[in-house]
């Protein structure tokens, strides 16, 4: 995943730390019994914070809980070194339980399979996974992480599934966790790895961004907001359908990602957005940190010169109504001033709204309450900006009279479902530099 904050200064305060570790001011020590993962290497990492007073706050550390920094006797050092999230002594109390009847059910299962009791192994086999699985949730139920707005979450509530083992010890989620615990503000994250030794052909004193693995998992929902690219000048995110783009009215209205990214972000200017999404649209947004870029950006939106392709499901089958496989359309709406945020349908003192569309195919969409019926899955490429636009052109009568699936304003919404929409791609060029840029998120439906 790409790292969230900037690479510098944290990168020198890593090279550092590998010279510290290379001439012993710094030793990588074994927390536990040694395995034989113990001469693999570890990443370090670290987080250049800042306090409320703006100082300058030094966060290290390594990955994973079976190692550790010390710092030797006699050098000054005024970081502070980031233990694991779980104490290791409560994690091993945790696998204690299983640990033996696993190993038992392993040495089984090489004798039945050398034996070739091919059923009798895969029993085993089954029986081993459950007592796996068990030990694990015992563990990532000790697992809570602090957020950037200060909510503590647990594990299990941020995955929803079994996650990998080792999630939540990789070197982000810990620096992440202890600065947003102890309220200090990220400015700089890097993690370099440290070692010769290392399975995933990682190199001594290269950069790496976190792990898609595991921090992926964790990251977005700590951070607030999913960041898939950023620079001095813009940041693209991946929006979580229900969150606002933009501060609405009243209080109840302020958590949205504008917000997120300011918290993240102080120094960007004070309305970074230049489109935004319906709230219960999930997908791709790119905002800006400066004037010039936001100048920059609203041009190219304002001249078509952006393209943006979203994906939807539709609460029925368009071949039944004789509507064509792709084709593109011209809606005339307006604000329904009696009935707000509708849009109505004004041929006259509409604004024109032209979409582009293309079916995908046709499927069946099992509903909570265990009914099936067909959709069509549909991309949408929209040539204007029009509130409600696409959703528009699929419910009403003057486009093709069948609502996107989850559609609060314009359709029906069944227990559990959402908004089933969702910007896929994003292209525009970039505001300083002037590389096209070119951004996915996949459907996440």
């Amino acid at each position: 995943m790409f790292n969230p904050f900037p690479v510098e200064p944290a990168h020198e305060v890593c090279r550092t730390l590998l010279s510290q570790v290379q001439n012993g001011e710094v030793r990588i020590e074994l927390t536990g019994k040694p395995s034989g993962r113990s001469e693999q290497g570890v990443m370090l990492g670290v987080l250049v914070c800042k306090d409320k007073n703006g100082n300058t706050v030094v966060l290290k550390t390594n990955s994973g809980i079976s190692k550790k920094l010390v710092l030797s006797h006699g050098v000054n050092d005024d970081s502070i070194y980031v233990p694991p999230v779980v104490e290791p002594s409560l994690i091993e109390e945790a696998l204690s339980k299983n640990d033996a009847k696993i190993h038992e059910l392993t040495n089984q299962i090489e004798s039945e399979k050398k034996n070739q009791n091919t059923q009798t192994a895969l029993r085993l086999q089954k029986e081993r996974e459950a007592l796996t699985t068990e030990s694990l949730l015992k563990v990532f139920d000790l697992y809570s992480f602090c957020c950037a707005d200060g909510i503590k979450k647990p594990l299990m509530s941020i995955c929803k599934k079994l996650p990998p083992t080792g999630t939540g010890e990789c070197c982000a989620p810990k620096l992440l966790h202890y600065a947003f615990t102890h309220n200090l503000h990220p400015v700089s994250m890097c993690e370099v790895f440290c070692g010769t030794n290392d399975s995933h052909g990682r190199v001594h004193g290269a950069v790496y961004d976190p792990c898609d693995e595991r921090c992926a998992l964790l990251l977005p929902a700590m951070l607030g907001i999913e960041i898939l690219y950023r620079d001095k000048d813009i940041i693209v995110v991946n929006k979580a359908g229900g969150l606002l783009s933009v501060p609405g009215r009243g209080p109840d209205k302020q958590d949205c990602v504008v917000t997120r990214v300011k918290r993240l972000f102080p120094d960007c200017i004070e309305q970074p957005a230049v489109h935004r999404l319906d709230m219960e649209t999930s997908g791709l947004m790119v905002l800006a940190f400066t004037k010039d870029a936001h100048r920059e950006l609203n041009r190219q939106f304002e001249n078509g010169e952006v393209e943006k392709t979203y994906e939807a499901l539709l609460d029925g089958v368009l071949a039944k109504k004789g509507i064509a496989p792709e084709g593109t359309m011209e809606l005339y709406f307006r604000l329904d001033v009696d009935n707000r945020p509708h849009q109505i349908w004004d041929e006259q003192y509409g604004k024109k709204a032209v979409t582009e569309w293309h079916v995908r195919g046709v499927e069946r969409f099992a509903s909570k309450d265990g009914t099936a019926r067909h959709v069509t899955r549909i991309q949408f490429v929209p040539h204007t900006g029009r509130t409600h636009q696409l959703r528009l052109a699929s419910a009403d009568s003057h486009g093709f009279g069948i609502p996107i699936i989850g559609d609060s304003l314009y359709g029906t919404v069944h227990e559990g479902e959402r908004l089933y929409l969702h910007a896929t791609t994003l292209s525009f060029t970039h505001p300083v530099t002037q590389e096209r840029m070119h951004f996915f998120s996949a459907c996440p439906f």
